[in-house]
């Protein structure tokens, strides 16, 4: 009767767990935009999952989003680094209102964060940027206070980069451990 009772328990265990993971997955850390992250990742050579991360963070999805700053749709892109972007990848008759498109939020963002990576080669470094902007991610960099050797942060002076980093990282981890 104990034996039994034993594998009654592991079995509602098991299937407890199963569908932990299935909610996870579907509410808490879903994958849409499936096609167009993956169109997108490995057209700019990316994981999905860091994109997929960065979408999390930034938008949670909502491809609707507008920040108080101006960034707009799933990965809050900023008009001006919109059209920046547009510009490189010769985009005709560009408007900012595009942003809100999850296609073309999707390609420009993934453009975008392959472009930090090739600058700042570390993705930390191409995080913070992302964030914090290059040009400040550079100027870290060469200021001893938060670079020991110019090429690694030992700290970034940005309460809200910082978080941002450390928080897409997480998301980053929990993405790969759900879907690979």
């Amino acid at each position: 009767m104990k034996f039994k009772k034993i594998i009654i328990w592991l079995i509602v265990f098991f299937v407890l767990l199963a569908g932990g993971r299935y909610i996870i997955k579907e509410y808490i850390y879903p994958y849409k935009y499936s096609n167009i992250i993956n169109e997108y990742s490995a057209k700019y050579e990316l994981d999905p999952y860091l994109v997929l991360a960065v979408i999390k963070t930034e938008s949670n999805f909502n491809e609707n989003a507008e920040s108080s700053k101006g960034a707009k749709g799933l990965m809050q892109i900023m008009d001006s680094t919109g059209e920046w972007i547009a510009d490189k990848l010769e985009v005709e008759n560009f408007e900012t209102k595009m942003l809100f498109d999850p296609e073309i939020n999707i390609e420009f963002g993934c453009w975008y964060l392959n472009n930090l990576l090739s600058e700042f080669d570390d993705l930390s470094l191409a995080l913070a940027a992302y964030n914090g902007g290059s040009g400040n991610v550079t100027k870290w960099l060469n200021d001893p206070e938060y670079s020991s050797d110019g090429e690694n942060l030992t700290y970034i002076p940005f309460k809200e980069t910082k978080k941002y980093v450390d928080k897409v990282s997480t998301r980053y981890n929990v993405y790969k451990f759900l879907y690979e």
